[in-house]
């Protein structure tokens, strides 16, 4: 690991002489700010993902006073991030930048903290589900509610058709279009008697999907309970797993679904641009969803 120049610094005083602002000197500074924040960023390694500003501030040699300042402006430049615990990690902008090494983010690394803030938000349980080769979806990880009666997922790593809940549907509306039709032509079982298995109605709610990156289930997986679901989408833009909000339907009726659909997605697009996704990317491949124009 690198170390700042002159750590136990702060930063130089602003000199200046009768000519005005010493220009040199100003470089310095300048270059001695890089430096910091590079020895900063050091500090991260898988071992390490996460490190308070004591931490960083102890294996730099910087004071605690200067640790934050560096900090703050790295967060501003997406350089690095604050964790559910109001602790770092490396930022979106760096992940997005890279394709290896120690920053490539896996899926469940960053969707937990994601989906542990959004529980402690809303006291509901958070279900992060995968795409899989075969274009149908498994559950792999969850962040339970804390009430007494609650959604709990079971069935880790089962495949599920895209189109039965929320979770699946998310993910199929983002799928390219010809994906999306070869999955509708097939007979869709009826996993619940409120499950959509009339294609032409599904292609209607996909659209809509797209439109806003929010997918409603009302009891069409599972009976009791409605889900809200957002694709989560990679560094190509493409969409590789799916966040979401399940609950008993005495405790999420129509409106409180429609309530918590903003803020699944932006839980689900916080984790998208951990990976290293980008809007632009994104939209090109919401716009290869979409059914060709006659």
């Amino acid at each position: 690991m690198g170390s700042a120049s002159s750590p136990h610094t702060t930063d130089a005083p602003h000199e200046a002489s009768e000519a005005g602002t010493d220009a040199p000197s100003a470089r310095r500074r300048g270059v001695q700010s890089i430096d910091r924040a590079a020895a900063i960023l050091r500090c991260f390694s898988p071992d390490r993902p996460e490190l308070g500003i004591s931490e960083i501030a102890r294996m730099t040699g910087l004071s605690t006073s200067t640790t934050h300042r560096l900090l703050s402006a790295l967060q501003d430049n997406r350089l690095v991030r604050q964790t559910s615990d109001r602790r770092y990690a490396l930022g979106p902008l760096l992940l997005q930048l890279s394709r290896g090494g120690t920053v490539t983010a896996t899926l469940r690394d960053v969707a937990l903290p994601v989906m542990t803030t959004l529980r402690d938000d809303i006291d509901e349980t958070i279900g992060l589900h995968v795409l899989l080769p075969t274009h149908e979806r498994a559950v792999i990880d969850q962040v339970e509610s804390r009430q007494p009666l609650r959604r709990a997922y079971t069935e880790f790593g089962v495949p599920i058709p895209l189109p039965l809940g929320a979770p699946g549907k998310a993910m199929l509306a983002h799928l390219p279009y010809s994906i999306q039709e070869t999955i509708l032509a097939r007979p869709i079982p009826a996993a619940t008697p409120r499950t959509v298995t009339d294609p032409v109605l599904l292609r209607k709610q996909l659209a809509e999907i797209r439109a806003h990156n929010i997918a409603f289930s009302y009891a069409e997986r599972t009976e009791g309970v409605h889900t809200i679901a957002s694709a989560i989408f990679d560094d190509a833009g493409a969409t590789v797993a799916s966040v979401s909000v399940s609950a008993p339907e005495v405790r999420m009726p129509e409106e409180r679904v429609e309530e918590l659909g903003p803020r699944v997605a932006a839980a689900a697009w916080e984790i998208s641009e951990l990976l290293g996704a980008t809007k632009q990317r994104v939209a090109a491949q919401v716009a290869a969803a979409e059914p060709p124009v006659h």
